[in-house]
């Protein structure tokens, strides 16, 4: 499904956006070189990724427990770490990626597709 997500002008370059595509929060990211779709939860607690900041026009950390995730591909770049003593929790909870989604261009448009 390609789900119409903004204008190109709608989100500025180091900032993000939630959307709604059908049954999914999706995060939009505008970076130095193009825009990208994540999931909107963390994949440690769920934590919203809309609350975390975006480091080294790269990573986007969770507010919560700062578990850094790459923007561009979902993959871990570091698991929950803070506040000292998560890592009992990540016994449990062990890393796992965000899903991302295709991001398309079209003139002033911007679209996903999930």
């Amino acid at each position: 499904m390609r789900v119409e997500a903004c204008k190109t002008t709608d989100i500025p370059q180091g900032e993000s956006r939630l959307i709604k595509a059908g049954e999914e929060d999706v995060l939009i990211f505008h970076l130095s070189d193009g825009f990208f779709a994540t999931q909107h939860r963390c994949t440690h607690v769920f934590a919203p990724l809309k609350k975390g900041k975006i480091v080294d026009d790269e990573c986007v950390q969770c507010p919560l427990h700062r578990a850094r995730f790459d923007i561009r591909t979902g993959k871990v770049k570091e698991w929950a770490n803070f506040p000292p003593g998560v890592q009992l929790l990540n016994a449990v909870r062990s890393e796992k990626a965000l899903k991302t989604w295709p991001v398309e261009v079209e003139g002033d448009q911007v679209f996903v597709t999930l």
